[in-house]
């Protein structure tokens, strides 16, 4: 039996609020449609819609391509820590694949692991920049998160979520100092701020 091949990236790990959002894309096929692909940080948005279509495209028309999301929110984060909120996260994410045995090929980005569990992974610095799935994975959580921070936005206007999406802008740094903190902030990345 063919083995998937598993890129896996997070988004979120340093904002002030919102959770920490992890994306994989798994695959036993050929990958040259993302020939060209970035992370998704050195892309625009509309470049990551362009990519987040054509890997849905490939999602719809091939039984061994899969992709998955999983996050984890504030209070989880303001408990037990933003690397082991990631770790949680990305376990979230590989239960989520519609994939039976733990023993496919995970890459994963930068200061990333899984869970003990799955014995064949190996954590890539910069792999969002040198491996495609890790980047398509990047894209797949980085447009999700943005849209779940543009939705927050509207339950808390006064910050702006819209504009920084939680990071520690000096406009939103601005807007904490002068509201205080809301329930979405992460008091324990906002101690200097309050």
């Amino acid at each position: 039996m063919a083995r998937y091949v598993i890129g896996i990236d997070e988004v979120g790990r340093g904002p002030l609020a919102g959770p920490i959002t992890v994306g994989a894309v798994a695959t036993k096929g050929r990958i040259d449609f993302l020939r060209g692909i970035k992370d998704s940080k050195k892309l625009s948005a509309k470049q990551r819609e362009e990519w987040l279509s054509k890997i849905k495209e490939k999602q719809l028309k091939y039984r061994n391509f899969e992709i998955a999301l999983a996050s984890v929110g504030v209070s989880t984060i303001d408990k037990i820590g933003i690397s082991a909120s990631a770790r949680l996260a990305v376990g979230r994410c590989l239960k989520k694949l519609k994939i039976k045995n733990k023993n496919h090929k995970i890459l994963l980005d930068g200061s990333l692991y899984a869970p003990r569990t799955y014995l064949n992974q190996k954590t890539i610095i910069k792999g969002d920049e040198k491996i495609p799935l890790i980047a398509a994975a990047s894209i797949f959580a980085k447009i999700w998160r943005d849209k779940k921070m543009v939705k927050l936005h509207e339950q808390f206007p006064k910050y702006r979520f819209d504009l920084h999406k939680g990071y520690g802008t000096k406009l939103h740094c601005k807007l904490v100092k002068k509201h205080g903190l809301c329930d979405i902030h992460r008091r324990s990345f906002c101690t200097k701020l309050v």
